[in-house]
């Protein structure tokens, strides 16, 4: 395993499996949690975004029960 010559450190972090961590596999694996989790919060970020410019969704729904 190649490190850091200054931190001692591997140079690619490995999970559980001793695969790369950012490496995108598919199937159950710690990895796909990793990325589950950042498209999560790209979502997130869209749409609050969205929400920002006028348009929400939960706003006209209860606009439209109500």
């Amino acid at each position: 395993m190649q490190t850091n010559s200054t931190t001692e450190k591997p140079l690619v972090a490995t999970e559980y499996n001793g695969k790369d961590r950012n490496a995108f596999l598919f199937g159950w694996n710690p990895q796909a949690e990793l990325w589950n989790g950042r498209l999560a919060m790209i979502g997130f970020l869209a749409y609050l975004v969205w929400d920002l410019a006028g348009y929400s969704v939960v706003r006209d729904i209860l606009h439209l029960v109500g």
